[in-house]
């Protein structure tokens, strides 16, 4: 299998600086991300029902566990596993659905960031640095714009797949024929509540969850020299399919497996087991399998943590 790390899509030089940048304010991304929001809050309320919710539940389980934490994150973004081209297909068209960016855009924003916390110092953008309030109104609604930012390339495999290329330019209107086929079966609750509540909580809780990842938890791991370490968030291990065990992505950032200790609830992990038993997936990369990082120090061990989480992780059977 083809390992494309995100530090290889970062060219950088000497003249690229992490620090020096104007954040904006990005019309789009705010528009959109602004008016999902609006009418989950507005509507929501008056259209609730029990199917609309359990739409909203299940929705948010499938786009977030199979689309964006197996197939944005570990396939696309890290290539930490292999599947059939049309898993990895699928998979990203769900992560596509999140409806945070599309799948290039994903990357890049993804490296960029990686890129940047990994140097001796960064813009407080990519630490997360500001208050919830303005960390909040800067990731949600505006962009960073490096002075002197490094050169982006794609590997050639993703720079030339037409149905990437066409989910980046559609990747919002890819809510369009969800939204008919809601609006057909359920009428206007499902519409509300599989499309705007989904999307705006998805997207808010995406970003809440990156916020306190980098900013204070957990913590077993410590990447010397770098400007931004990662934090356990472990309240919110279950419902972010395992990506918020941000301290052992930041150490492992390859692994395909995201929950590496007792009682840390990987739910994509699972997904992934659960795919290699029936042929689908394979060629894992765990922590054991990636070079090692000098600059890498392991600070204490963990303790048990959640038995119910850790039930799951043991019935995973690796």
């Amino acid at each position: 299998m083809e390992l494309v790390p995100g530090s290889q899509r970062i060219v950088a030089d000497a003249s690229s600086d992490p620090v020096r940048g104007t954040v904006r304010w990005a019309p789009a991304k705010s528009i959109w991300i602004g008016g999902m929001t609006a009418a989950a809050l507005v509507l929501g309320p008056r259209y609730v029902t029990w199917g609309a919710f359990a739409l909203f539940l299940a929705t948010c389980a499938i786009t977030l566990c199979a689309g964006h934490s197996v197939g944005m994150h570990r396939r696309l973004i890290h290539n930490s596993f292999a599947c059939p081209l049309w898993l990895e297909y699928a998979c990203v068209y769900l992560g596509v659905l999140v409806g945070m960016a599309g799948p290039i855009g994903m990357i890049r924003i993804h490296d960029m960031r990686d890129w940047a916390q990994r140097q001796p110092a960064c813009h407080p953008y990519f630490g997360h640095r500001g208050g919830l309030l303005t960390d909040g109104r800067h990731q949600l609604h505006c962009s960073l714009h490096l002075a002197s930012p490094p050169a982006f390339r794609l590997e050639p495999r993703l720079a030339g797949d037409r149905v990437y290329a066409w989910l980046e330019r559609t990747w919002m209107a890819q809510q369009i024929p969800w939204a008919l086929l809601f609006v057909a079966v359920g009428g206007l609750p499902w519409l509300v509540w599989g499309i705007c509540a989904r999307v705006a909580l998805c997207v808010t809780g995406h970003w809440l969850v990156g916020h306190y990842a980098h900013r204070d938890g957990g913590q077993t791991w410590v990447v010397e020299g770098a400007a931004v370490q990662g934090y356990d968030v472990a309240i919110a291990g279950l419902i972010s399919m395992g990506e918020s065990w941000h301290n052992n992505h930041h150490a492992f950032p390859g692994s395909a497996r995201l929950g590496l200790e007792p009682g840390q609830a990987d739910l994509g992990w699972l997904l992934l087991l659960a795919l290699e038993r029936l042929g689908l997936a394979w060629s894992f990369i765990l922590p054991e399998h990636l070079p090692h990082r000098p600059a890498l120090r392991r600070l204490r061990a963990r303790g048990a943590g959640c038995r119910i989480a850790a039930r799951l992780v043991a019935w995973g059977g690796r």
